[in-house]
């Protein structure tokens, strides 16, 4: 009887040692950055989020690779309109009455948010200068009307320091980062602390694509999750599906779990941040 009660305590002990696992984030989450990669593809995607307790996907063009976006958006926003947040796309920022006809289509739709706007992305040999004047209608429109802009700018040092120019000068428009801009954790820590209209969205870094938060099973970086719970405020999380083959049931419920997973490695109160309060906060949705 002894040794069984010495045994049970020293099981007690070993487990009171033991670091405990984070659990998953089990809250609401609104899914901050998507694509379409076709007009069916919303369904598979809707069954999904009633799966994973997402409760809104914002739905974004890709940056005028794909014509039908426009289409393929307001039909799926028709279809599921509890579920899906429409973005505006804008193809081409640069080009002759782009911000006019910007400012008739927010007229007329209420999109409330506009992008995904490529910026720069090196292996569609896009490079767009953030700060030039040919941008500046579009970020005092953004600023004007309210409405948040998304980009795709892969940061190296000139194009973060356009970002910033462009930043300093439209200080009412807010841009939103995707994918954090194929960032460093050190690079994105200046640009949020001197930028208060700077928001970041951790699209399209899952265990798929590179640069990643984490592997499908490894834990979040450490320089990252120090930097969103510094900034809690200031991120917003998405999954960034676009090709048909991501819209399969089998690795959509794959993405959804990595992302729950990784949420569940933050304090609770920067979870919930990141899964949904600044995404409704920031597109209105509350």
């Amino acid at each position: 009887m002894g040794s069984s009660r010495a045994l049970a305590a020293v099981v007690v002990l070993l487990l009171a040692a033991a670091p405990l696992e984070a659990a998953d984030y089990a809250g609401p989450l609104i899914d901050a950055h998507a694509h379409l990669p076709n007009g069916t593809a919303i369904d598979g995607y809707v069954e999904a989020m009633k799966r994973h307790n997402v409760t809104k996907v914002v739905l974004l063009g890709v940056g005028g690779v794909q014509k039908e976006d426009p289409a393929w958006i307001a039909a799926a926003r028709r279809k599921h309109p509890d579920r899906v947040v429409a973005g505006l796309p804008l193809p081409d920022p640069t080009g002759a009455g782009a911000a006019e006809r910007l400012d008739a289509a927010l007229a007329r739709d209420g999109a409330r948010v506009i992008g995904e706007v490529h910026v720069r992305q090196v292996s569609r040999k896009i490079e767009r200068d953030l700060a030039d004047a040919a941008l500046a209608p579009v970020l005092e429109l953004s600023a004007k009307r309210g409405v948040p802009i998304v980009i795709h700018q892969e940061l190296d040092d000139r194009a973060a320091a356009g970002l910033e120019a462009a930043l300093a000068a439209h200080r009412n428009a807010i841009i939103v980062l995707a994918h954090a801009g194929s960032a460093t954790p050190a690079r994105l820590e200046g640009l949020l602390k001197r930028n208060p209209n700077l928001r970041v969205d951790l699209s399209g870094m899952h265990f798929q694509r590179t640069p990643r938060l984490a592997s499908e099973d490894g834990p979040l970086d450490p320089a990252f999750k120090a930097l969103i719970v510094k900034h809690a405020d200031r991120f917003l999380m998405g999954i960034d599906v676009w090709a048909a083959r991501l819209f399969e049931p089998a690795m959509l419920d794959r993405l959804m779990r990595w992302t729950r997973r990784l949420l569940g490695e933050l304090p609770p109160d920067v979870a919930e941040r990141v899964a949904w309060k600044n995404a409704a906060g920031l597109f209105r949705l509350e």
